[in-house]
């Protein structure tokens, strides 16, 4: 391991905000997803996915990695693109939430939200440069499964639409 990835890499969580780390912390390891996506005319395009997990930056932070993987010179995944990001979710003990930083190189989309736990569920929402609200939630969560859900909400519009829907299931061994 060079000493980047050592020094990135982290073991567990940080001791000093141990429990507010597992909001997101809890997901840790592999995961195998469903994908949908949904367009505004109400078609709908599924593929399937993966999604990575990790403890980072000395147990005070969890990274990712969402995946819509195709075969080389497959078409693009209809409506969301193909994925191929990071998620960086640091807890930030001063405003008892997290800032969570989404960048996917590929398809230059870069996001900027705060999450927070709702009830059971976990919501992160921001905004895009163009104004739209973004809103991406962590439901019906197990310790094998959840339901993720990517909304925006334009600045003109009066409702919520969906367009990415992920359930994703553990993988084992």
């Amino acid at each position: 391991m060079t000493d980047f990835a050592r020094l990135l890499y982290a073991d567990g969580p940080n001791p000093e905000h141990a429990a507010a780390l597992q909001l997101y912390g809890r997901f840790v390891g592999d995961w195998d997803a469903g994908i949908t996506a949904h367009g505004p005319d109400g078609t709908t395009h599924t593929a399937p996915g993966e999604i990575h997990f990790g403890w980072v930056l000395e147990g005070r932070a969890v990274q990712d990695v969402w995946i819509i993987p195709r075969p080389a010179a497959a078409p693009a995944f209809p409506i969301a693109g193909n994925w191929y990001g990071t998620t960086l979710r640091v807890y930030d003990p001063s405003i008892s939430a997290w800032r969570i930083s989404w960048f996917d190189p590929g398809r230059s989309v870069f996001r900027q939200q705060i999450g927070r736990p709702r009830g059971a569920d976990i919501v992160q929402e921001g905004t895009t440069d163009a104004g739209d609200l973004t809103r991406w939630s962590f439901t019906k969560i197990t310790d094998d499964s959840f339901h993720w859900l990517g909304e925006v909400k334009p600045a003109a519009a009066a409702d919520w639409r969906l367009v990415v829907d992920v359930r994703a299931k553990r993988r084992k061994g």
